[in-house]
């Protein structure tokens, strides 16, 4: 018997109150949720843009993937979403887009929105094709050709489907570049990789702006309205608020062990080993042949306990706490060569 095929576009138009553009990716991650939890079973459609963010997938370790101290430099916001994939970059010349749906197939549900969001993009002029991953890429042939122009992820919750994608009109190539590519000869623990494909930009195919496409998009894949109130958007920001937790942000299943090792003279060789979960410090031990001052176990551990695996953090946490104090020898400065 061949499956039955599940329409699920047109779909509705979630509409915030007025005032509320340009949140927080957290903010509209927990839309997709209040979303499929409140609203009566159907198809949901919104888009969305964002001031300068990372989002990074559910299983990813984040100092692994990001630059994180870049990004607190450069005013980047950083998030993580429950779906999986890899890192991804966006400001305001991308368009995010997020579907929810009832429950039924995800692979024919991913496929159907990628096929309608790239027929979308052909009718617009831009000489576009789905990849095998559900992504969207160029066609044709030169250096452009095979970039992609549209990732997409999902994750199931309970009786519901979520899709999301992001469609890179234009961005900043320099805070693109800054984010997601973090020292990694520094920064090493197991994880969940990102991997890494080549970009291009809708804005060099198509004759319209990134407003006039949002609005197409919204035009062609929905043809109702659902307008939240104010209330609903107390709710959703309740539930944005555990995306900012320190265990869900930074956190992972991935755990690691890192080490950092150097010989001081006057002081002797120091090992300190960190014990990671995700990108942070769950713990520390120490090894060498110095000669204590006080508690050094202690003395660290309360030092970078809790702090995430980034070098700035990593100095912050001797300029605050002064944890070589406690080894004889060990001068501020001596520690930061071996730890950064």
């Amino acid at each position: 018997m061949t499956p039955r095929t599940i329409c699920h576009f047109p779909a509705a138009y979630v509409e915030l109150p007025a005032g509320y553009e340009f949140r927080r990716a957290a903010f509209y991650l927990a839309l997709e949720e209040y979303v499929a939890k409140m609203l009566p079973v159907g198809n949901y459609l919104f888009t969305w843009r964002l001031r300068p963010t990372v989002v990074m997938g559910r299983n990813q370790v984040a100092h692994q993937e990001i630059d994180l101290d870049f990004c607190r430099r450069e005013g980047i916001d950083v998030i993580r979403r429950k779906s999986g994939g890899g890192a991804i970059f966006a400001d305001e010349r991308n368009i995010m887009v997020s579907l929810v749906t009832g429950a039924g197939p995800v692979e024919a549900l991913f496929a159907e929105y990628a096929h309608r969001v790239c027929d979308c993009l052909q009718s617009l002029g831009a000489p576009t094709s789905v990849s095998g991953r559900n992504d969207i890429v160029l066609e044709g042939k030169g250096e452009l050709a095979g970039g992609k122009v549209c990732g997409n992820a999902f994750y199931h919750q309970s009786d519901c489907n979520i899709v999301h994608g992001t469609m890179l009109y234009d961005t900043n190539p320099a805070l693109m570049e800054g984010a997601l590519h973090p020292d990694v000869s520094k920064l090493k623990s197991a994880g969940v990789k990102s991997v890494r494909s080549r970009v291009a930009l809708l804005k060099d195919y198509l004759s319209i702006g990134v407003e006039e496409l949002q609005e197409e998009l919204r035009n062609v894949l929905t043809n109702i309205t659902v307008v939240l109130s104010e209330d609903d958007v107390r709710a959703v920001e309740e539930i944005e608020a555990g995306y900012y937790a320190p265990e869900y942000l930074l956190g992972s299943s991935a755990r690691a062990e890192v080490v950092r090792e150097g010989r001081v003279k006057g002081c002797g060789k120091v090992e300190v080993h960190f014990r990671l979960q995700g990108s942070l410090v769950r713990g520390v031990e120490l090894y060498g042949d110095y000669f204590e001052l006080a508690d050094a176990h202690a003395a660290f551990n309360a030092a970078f306990a809790g702090v995430s695996f980034t070098p700035e953090a990593m100095a912050e946490a001797v300029e605050r706490h002064h944890p070589e104090c406690s080894i004889r020898g060990l001068s501020a400065a001596d520690l930061l060569g071996i730890l950064v």
